[in-house]
């Protein structure tokens, strides 16, 4: 197993559970589930998260790929309409049964209808960020630390800020005070944190999913520490005898996560060059 039939090598995974996990994707595609995170997966990580976009390659390929599949879903900690503005989904050739899970999975957007189905917002989401800035200000965030609101959460980023490492330590014990005062989390990322309601992650998300649409096998990619749910997710249903593959995005600033993995790519390059292989060994269409 090599590499695929087609022009895209398919890359081995380092572990045993990671080879029998890709070897049972392959062998019943249409009975597996890929779930794909996307900032840093699909989209490469830019200081303005508002200018994140896919991969360029990542729709040709998902294209290919995702009829052959049971399902594919990106799990977001975005809303799941900026994540598919911002993928370039909607209307996708191909892509009419690809589903995308924002929020961390409390809201759900298909392809099929192109409907956002989303509970309530959570009061205390209101609450925190009207006291937000006087927090960030009390324990002396730096210039270039900003609020991004993403209607039912809202995220502090640090990547902008003079000594980004630093501010996003110097944050961490005041916000999750402030969340736990309103009655939410918080959810720590590359350089951000976000505080949003409890309840719902990645590895719920994902694992509801597979849950019901059936899938006999999953392969998941990310490159967070948000990843970690969806890793520990797949981790427990191998343990209930459904295979699957860990897939991380590269990235030195998240080393835990290469840890877990059973194969490690090149960022979203090397994501959409194994989503291609992929397509190539289950007879997706050539490029």
């Amino acid at each position: 197993m090599g590499s695929a039939m087609g022009s895209h090598p398919l890359p081995v995974p380092t572990t045993s559970v990671g080879r029998e996990g890709l070897a049972a994707l392959l062998e019943r595609p249409g009975h597996a589930v890929v779930g794909l995170d996307f900032d840093g997966t699909l989209a490469e990580i830019v200081p303005d998260p508002d200018r994140a976009r896919a991969h360029s390659g990542a729709v040709p390929a998902l294209s290919r790929l995702a009829p052959r599949m049971r399902s594919v879903a990106v799990i977001t900690g975005r809303p799941a309409e900026v994540a598919v503005r911002y993928g370039g989904f909607a209307g996708a050739e191909g892509l009419d049964g690809l589903v995308v899970l924002g929020l961390y999975g409390a809201e759900r957007w298909d392809a099929a209808s192109g409907a956002v189905q989303a509970p309530e917002p959570h009061p205390g989401v209101a609450d925190v960020k009207a006291e937000l800035p006087a927090t960030l200000t009390a324990h002396g965030a730096s210039q270039g630390t900003w609020i991004e609101d993403k209607g039912r959460a809202v995220a502090v980023h640090t990547r902008r800020a003079e000594d980004p490492q630093a501010t996003f330590e110097r944050l961490r014990a005041p916000l999750h005070a402030l969340a736990e005062r309103h009655g939410l989390i918080v959810e720590p990322g590359r350089l951000v944190l976000e505080l949003r309601p409890p309840g719902m992650d990645k590895g719920v998300a994902l694992t509801e999913y597979v849950r019901r649409t059936g899938a006999a096998a999953v392969l998941y990619a990310g490159d967070d520490l948000g990843d970690l749910a969806a890793f520990a997710a797949v981790e427990r249903l191998r343990e209930e005898g459904v295979p699957g593959v860990l897939v991380c995005s590269g990235s030195a600033e998240v080393t835990e996560l290469a840890e877990r993995a059973d194969l490690v790519v090149d960022g979203p390059a090397g994501v959409v060059g194994l989503l291609s292989a992929l397509a190539d060994a289950v007879g997706g269409d050539a490029a």
